[in-house]
């Protein structure tokens, strides 16, 4: 049998096979009216063909949880009622094809209020549906970024809750898994980091310091998430600006990354969802297929909690190598599931597995 189409559980949530859909922001909802980040029939296609298509667990772009916290103006939201009602038609149809579905609740910071990437990215302002991006500290992402408002004590707690009230929604709206989303430069991960979190006070400075908030996001998340549902940790497990030793700017490590899956482990998170990158602009970063496994593997090795790997995983014997040498327990795909929506389908027949299939497709299967 094939170790990527044996199921995974997590506490109470049997997963049935380990082909994963990262999250992918698609930039399609509207931007002001009673339809802001609301999902339309987009995004309704875009995550039923995956499930259709056999992934075991999808989860969906960056959903941000206040209106501040959005990547762009059309991204995806769970901040209101209306919201989390309109994610009903997916989470229903995608559990009814036989995959789990999971959200990833996000706050983009100091990254917040940019164009799709389509129409050039960078920041927007007000004439564009634009706002103030707010930071841990007042520091621009990179030339020609807003300087950020610094939250206060007082906001922080306020994020915090909007985390707690965003995972509320999502279990209403019928949300098997929750990943708060750590990685690639947005809230949670700019906290962590010193390249981006110059603070003084209890939330900046000494490395107990940085992980406060990303430890008190996920306090809160639990508080309301159910017992037996698991939670996830999106992290960027190094900046890369401590790889190269030409590179003198400070940033997030590997070894705090370590340190840090035994704390989340600790506050009950189930799965580290291990990417890099994204916080310091122009950082040397070395890609090729499966470049970012080594760091999943070093958390698999060396901590208790399990993990799943992103990064250029496309054919289907690389996907099985890394999970039957131990390196993650899942693997997620990106860029090759908007390519081939029922890649799933295609591994299982390539590795002698089997992946769930609507009856309407069985000729194909």
């Amino acid at each position: 049998m094939s170790a990527l189409f044996d199921p995974f559980t997590l506490r109470s949530l049997v997963v049935p096979n380990r082909v994963w859909m990262a999250p992918m922001c698609q930039y399609c909802a509207a931007v002001e009216g009673p339809g802001t980040g609301v999902p339309t029939d987009w995004h309704f296609a875009h995550l039923a063909a995956r499930a259709t298509g056999g992934t075991g667990l999808i989860l969906t772009e960056a959903t941000a949880v206040s209106p501040e916290g959005r990547i762009s103006p059309a991204d995806l939201g769970i901040w209101n009622d209306t919201q989390a009602a309109a994610f009903r038609r997916i989470t229903d149809f995608v559990k009814a094809q036989g995959s789990v579905i999971g959200i990833q609740l996000a706050h983009a910071g100091r990254k917040a209020s940019t164009a799709a990437p389509w129409t050039g990215g960078g920041p927007v302002g007000p004439e564009a549906h634009g706002w103030t991006p707010v930071a841990p500290s007042p520091l621009p992402f990179d030339a020609g970024y807003p300087v950020p408002h610094e939250l206060t004590f007082d906001e922080i707690q306020a994020v915090v809750a909007d985390f707690r009230e965003a995972a509320r929604r999502a279990l209403e709206a019928g949300f098997q898994v929750v990943e708060v989303h750590g990685a690639h430069g947005y809230l949670v991960g700019q906290f962590l980091s010193p390249h981006s979190n110059h603070r003084t006070d209890a939330y900046g400075g000494s490395y107990e310091n940085r992980v406060r908030f990303a430890l008190q996001v996920v306090d809160a998340v639990r508080e309301v998430w159910p017992e037996e549902l698991p939670v996830f940790f999106r992290i960027s497990a190094t900046d890369w600006l401590t790889e190269n030793a030409e590179d003198e700017r400070e940033g997030w490590t590997a070894d705090e990354t370590v340190r840090l899956a035994e704390e989340l482990r600790a506050h009950g998170v189930d799965l580290l969802d291990v990417s890099t990158g994204g916080n310091a602009p122009r950082a040397r970063i070395t890609t090729g297929p499966g470049y970012q496994v080594p760091f999943a593997e070093r958390v698999k090795r060396e901590t208790s909690l399990p993990v799943a790997a992103v990064g250029l995983i496309t054919d289907p014997q690389h996907a099985e190598k890394i999970l039957t040498e131990g390196s993650a327990d899942a693997v997620l795909l990106g860029r090759e599931l908007l390519r081939s929506p029922s890649w799933a389908q295609y591994a299982a027949r390539e590795l002698n597995g089997r992946a769930h299939a609507p009856e309407q497709y069985a000729y194909a299967i």
